[in-house]
């Protein structure tokens, strides 16, 4: 098979991650129709968000450990059909528990059946270029904003019904999502030059049990834990906070949108640095500006200052995010990749769910986001104190460096 069709798997996984992230997050849009239409309070509505979280994580390590068992085309098979078939239950549910329990269980099982398996697959086609392979699958879920949402918000308002509208998404998810799932498939075996094998990772072989209790996986572990922790709460709660600095409502809603445009530019610029200059001090790094953009955001005072930080902001999170992974397979390799890194986003997306709920509670607590953003930036400093207990990376062989 020519190594070209790498290039197809990269452009699956950005395709699927897209459209699972984009159908999940578009809830957004879908909170204010559903609750004029039913009277069922925005709380309610906006906690299926949470239980999306929650599943989520503990889904992506269900799936990353089914993709290293079964192989990751039958993983993001199943992951399609039910995406689709959550969608089409959650639009014709009459009751707020049953929409809570289809769209925040269902949704979050099915939409993690993506990211976990399509990186791992991905980083097996790759020898060179690994770091940005992986940026350009996360660059498909960071499109997810600026593609589903707008969609969603104009089904909604050409049909004036949001269950119309949730229903023509799922559809459209398995029309996008299963023909995609056949084009994954893995690599073929093929022996280095001059006999010469890939460089054994440190883990590779190691049991479960040993593995989750290594120092690489716990810094790794709890440094993508912090790191979602510290950005999760700005992030949800950027457009309240720009609306209670002042800026008009629109105006505030571009800034999350400029926030995903630099997350796109993000990923690709920090994996072609993580390439060239190596994985760990370009996350050092990035954790290291997230956590300063995130404490100058208490000083802004108009709209400029807001998009100004939000390319930075975005750029910075967004391209941190699939160095994890990157780290994942050089400490552990590629047979357990999936495990690992289904894990490891278990953990990362508990700082997730924690972010939204810090920022609310600040809020009620002291009536401004000061708090919010202090506390964030704490967390990412602290997220740059874990990551400096990286351990080495495993060194190639000096004869694969030849080759």
């Amino acid at each position: 098979m020519s190594s070209n069709y790498r290039w197809v798997i990269v452009a699956a996984g950005a395709l699927m991650g897209c459209v699972a992230v984009g159908t999940m997050f578009s809830l957004a849009i879908f909170i204010e129709p559903i609750a004029k239409a039913t009277g069922w309070s925005r709380a309610g509505i906006s906690s299926a968000m949470t239980l999306n979280f929650v599943v989520m994580g503990l889904g992506g390590f269900m799936w990353g450990t089914l993709s290293d068992r079964f192989g990751a085309r039958i993983v993001v098979l199943i992951g399609a059909a039910l995406l689709g078939l959550a969608l089409v239950l959650a639009s014709q549910t009459q009751s707020l528990i049953a929409f809570q329990l289809i769209y925040g269980c269902l949704i979050g099982l099915s939409a993690s059946a993506f990211f976990a398996p399509m990186i791992a697959v991905t980083m097996s086609w790759f020898d060179e270029h690994r770091s940005l392979a992986v940026s350009l699958v996360s660059a498909g879920m960071g499109m997810a904003p600026m593609t589903i949402s707008p969609f969603a918000r104009w089904l909604i308002t050409a049909y004036d019904d949001w269950r119309l509208a949730m229903l023509f998404i799922g559809i459209g998810a398995w029309i996008l999502l299963l023909p995609t799932a056949f084009l994954v498939r893995n690599p073929p075996v093929v022996a280095a030059p001059g006999g010469a094998s890939e460089p054994q990772a440190e883990g590779a072989g190691m049991p479960l049990s040993r593995v989750f209790r290594s120092p690489q996986f716990l810094v790794l572990g709890f440094t993508f834990f912090a790191c979602c922790a510290a950005h999760s709460g700005p992030i949800f709660h950027m457009v309240s906070y720009a609306m209670f600095c002042g800026v008009a409502p629109m105006a505030a809603v571009s800034i999350y949108s400029v926030e995903g445009a630099a997350g796109l530019g993000g990923r690709i610029l920090f994996g072609v640095l993580a390439d060239r200059l190596g994985v760990k001090p370009v996350l050092i790094g990035g954790l290291m500006i997230q956590a300063a953009v995130i404490a100058a955001y208490t000083m802004v005072t108009d709209l400029g200052q807001f998009y100004t930080l939000a390319v930075i902001f975005g750029g910075t999170y967004g391209g941190v995010m699939p160095l994890y992974a990157v780290l994942a397979r050089e400490y552990f390799g590629p047979k357990i990749m999936g495990t690992v890194f289904g894990a490891a986003t278990m953990l990362s997306s508990l700082g997730m769910a924690f972010g939204p709920l810090a920022g609310g509670w600040a809020f009620d607590h002291f009536a401004n986001y000061d708090w919010l953003f202090f506390g964030s930036a704490l967390v990412g400093l602290g997220a740059v104190a874990i990551a400096l207990a990286f351990p080495p990376l495993p060194r190639q062989p000096a004869q694969l460096q030849a080759a």
